[in-house]
């Protein structure tokens, strides 16, 4: 499937605190924060049309038996997706193209904080951010427009990134 690459709208934030809201209620007690994640979440660089949301919760068991009323959210279940300890959701709009993923994890999973540091890193180094945009232009002036090929060519510049912001990320929480 090819990927789309879209300048980012600030109708993104709107779309997520909506999108946020219903989950709060699918999901119910088990939820202890919703946060927006990827691409649409960092003003300025281009980003698939798809908001990615990071859900902590304190029990993936409540989140399975939620599955039913995140379907009726328009969501499908994943289960794991590749990632252990991981629920995934998918949903698509009208046209049937991807608008939203979930992705679910339990309080304290490592992977919580790859995500969070990763976003709130390049929402305070506008620089990384620009060269993170330019990868992805270059991805796509470069005809890498399967999802999967997509994928790929973003993990160099996420996995040499990673650690600094990690490293970053733990100085401003205090850690």
């Amino acid at each position: 499937m090819a990927v789309e690459l879209v300048p980012y709208t600030p109708r993104w934030c709107s779309e997520f605190a909506l999108e946020a809201s219903a989950l709060r209620k699918a999901l119910g007690d088990t939820i202890v924060a919703i946060h927006h994640i990827g691409s649409t979440a960092i003003p300025g660089i281009l980003a698939k049309p798809v908001i990615d949301v990071l859900c902590v919760v304190t029990s993936l068991a409540a989140v399975d038996a939620a599955a039913p009323r995140m379907q009726v959210l328009g969501y499908t279940a994943k289960g794991e997706h590749g990632i252990a300890g991981r629920r995934y959701f998918q949903k698509k709009d009208s046209r049937g193209v991807r608008s939203h993923h979930v992705h679910v994890f339990c309080l304290g999973a490592d992977h919580i904080e790859g995500h969070l540091a990763f976003r709130d890193f390049l929402l305070a180094h506008p620089t990384k951010a620009a060269q993170y945009a330019e990868m992805k232009a270059l991805a796509l002036a470069n005809h890498l427009l399967t999802r999967q090929a997509y994928q790929e060519s973003k993990k160099p510049f996420i996995f040499a990134l990673l650690p600094e912001a990690i490293r970053w990320y733990r100085l401003q929480r205090g850690h």
